[in-house]
């Protein structure tokens, strides 16, 4: 049976889901929570912000995903280790037994959109079997009107239940966990993981998968506006500083994960945020920080006072990876339209545990589609186990794990996009100086925060450069509020020999990474790459 609420007649028996107990349409965020705190899935936490726990996974399970392999898709996914192939067989068998686990349960659906442009944006239905994963959606997700509610057909559904689980013998997984994707089916379903971000990370993959097909590039990446309409996007991986440095105070947020970018400018995927909390700063990160206090966010495994109900934002002993989501509405300065004219400025963060690269560098186009298609970060010891010195990461597009396609040819979107619309590239490190991790410190956020400013305000347009001689990058002599000396990497180093070692090093695990890309990019953009090594 259903709930009172009006929803569209595209009902849950067109998913192949039958006999089922109660199940709630589009419940607001109050409801939801009531829910969950009935069911026991959460607590309030003392300034009423939702906190829950997801056990056992407390980040996304990179080796428990699958793509259908089928005559759709065959010649079109980049098939590796990042898009798995499954067959279709399996995946009707296990959704079988996954429909079979869901007759007669109470499940949450939410009808809405990915993509604030009305022209691009995907309808999507998400059905859960946990109260507070109703809320995550709505939280991240566009919530349609009440009228497209009750007319919504989906163009992608995802089932998340984590309850029922896989067997590998029979399932061809890796453990009882997994995601699988159908494009042909136009389906997702999860199962034996409470982590939310699967469902939010499975959306945007099919973003990724069906606007390219479009000449439309997705992005992982926040964006912001400034006070002229000028509109600036942030690439960078987990922990470079993508929503930090995007949610200031003095431009207007546009979104901080996901977005397009198209004909008529930047757009949104989402309505909401997902950020990373652990050791959140009041004084460097207030608009985020007062997210955490307030109705309407979840946090995800952050510490909980069960006395007092207040938060420990310090504490990691669940996890690093601590979140909170919340509707973007809780930024004072976002736009509700999540939308942005064409961008001025795209920023590359990296956050470099070797401390070698430049806090700024200029890009050429050429060397913006290198460094885009290499994703360079980096890992510090003591983060992984098995990690004792500078690890580093290389994730194509700056989002690797979320691209059903080749590379290219979200490369070949940004350089054909820079060119019309001469946009300036900057590559902007977040991480250390004076040294690697454990010698060095890590860049100050004040300093990063007014090259970020520098940059977008038009004052490094025209001061002089010098060529780093490893990496061939166009370095600012002079920045406003940052002593000239950091922007000189190799000046910071205490032994100048020491930091030659460790930047051609770091040239060579550049260039080591990008041979397997070579043979399928212009000439040009394979010399844009570090000069030695």
């Amino acid at each position: 049976m259903t709930d009172d609420k009006t929803h569209s007649p595209y009902d849950l028996e067109n998913h192949g889901l039958r006999n089922l107990g109660t199940v709630h349409w589009n419940l607001s965020q109050a409801v939801l929570t009531e829910h969950a705190i009935r069911k026991g899935e959460g607590v309030l936490s003392s300034h009423g912000a939702l906190v829950v726990e997801t056990g056992q996974h407390t980040g996304r399970s990179a080796n428990d995903k699958f793509v259908v392999r089928d005559d759709n898709t065959e010649n079109e996914i980049w098939w590796g280790k990042i898009n798995v192939p499954y067959e279709p067989a399996r995946f009707e068998a296990l959704f079988a037994r996954m429909t079979d686990y869901l007759e007669g349960r109470e499940l949450y659906v939410q009808d809405c959109f990915a993509g604030a442009d009305p022209e691009r944006r995907l309808s999507v239905r998400i059905v859960n079997e946990l109260a507070w994963h109703s809320a995550f959606a709505r939280n991240m997700f566009i919530v349609g009107t009440n009228a497209e509610q009750a007319s919504h057909e989906p163009g992608f559904t995802v089932i998340n239940a984590p309850g029922f689980s896989a067997d590998p013998e029979v399932d061809g997984t890796n453990s009882p966990t997994f995601i699988v994707v159908n494009f042909s089916r136009k389906l997702a379903i999860i199962g034996g993981t409470s982590y939310a971000g699967e469902t939010k990370k499975s959306i945007f993959s099919v973003m990724n998968y069906l606007l390219p097909r479009q000449g439309i590039l997705s992005m992982h990446a926040s964006s912001n506006i400034g006070a002229d309409g000028s509109t600036a996007v942030f690439f960078g991986l987990s922990g470079t500083g993508k929503t930090t440095l995007s949610a200031d105070a003095a431009r207007t947020l546009i979104g901080d994960d996901e977005h397009g970018w198209s004909e008529s400018g930047i757009f949104n995927f989402e309505g909401g945020c997902y950020a990373k909390v652990i050791k959140l700063s009041a004084e460097q990160e207030p608009e985020i920080y007062q997210t955490t206090r307030t109705f309407g966010t979840i946090l995800e495994n952050v510490v909980l006072d069960s006395d007092t109900r207040t938060v420990d934002l310090d504490d990691s002993s669940l996890t690093e990876n601590t979140r909170a989501s919340y509707p973007i509405s809780q930024i004072p300065n976002a736009t509700l339209t999540g939308r942005g004219g064409q961008p001025n400025n795209i920023i590359f963060l990296t956050c470099d545990a070797f401390g070698v690269l430049p806090p700024v560098a200029r890009l050429t186009p050429e060397q913006a589609m290198y460094h885009f298609i290499n994703g360079y970060t980096a890992k510090v010891a003591g983060t992984e186990k098995g990690v004792t010195e500078p690890s580093p990461t290389f994730s194509p597009c700056f989002g690797g794990p979320f691209l059903p396609l080749h590379p290219r040819q979200y490369a070949e979107l940004l350089g054909a996009n820079i060119e019309k619309h001469g946009v300036k590239v900057w590559f902007i490190n977040t991480g250390w100086t004076g040294g690697a991790y454990g010698v060095g410190k890590r860049m100050a956020i004040n300093h990063t925060r007014a090259i970020v400013n520098a940059a977008l305000d038009g004052e490094l347009d025209d001061v002089q450069t010098t060529t780093d001689p490893v990496f061939g990058l166009s370095v600012p002599v002079e920045c406003p509020g940052v002593p000239a000396e950091v922007l000189n990497p190799r000046s910071t180093w205490p032994d100048a020999a020491a930091y030659d070692i460790q930047a051609n090093k770091l040239a060579g695990l550049f260039q080591e990474n990008f041979s397997k890309y070579a043979d399928d990019v212009p000439e040009a953009v394979r010399l844009a790459g570090p000069l030695v090594a």
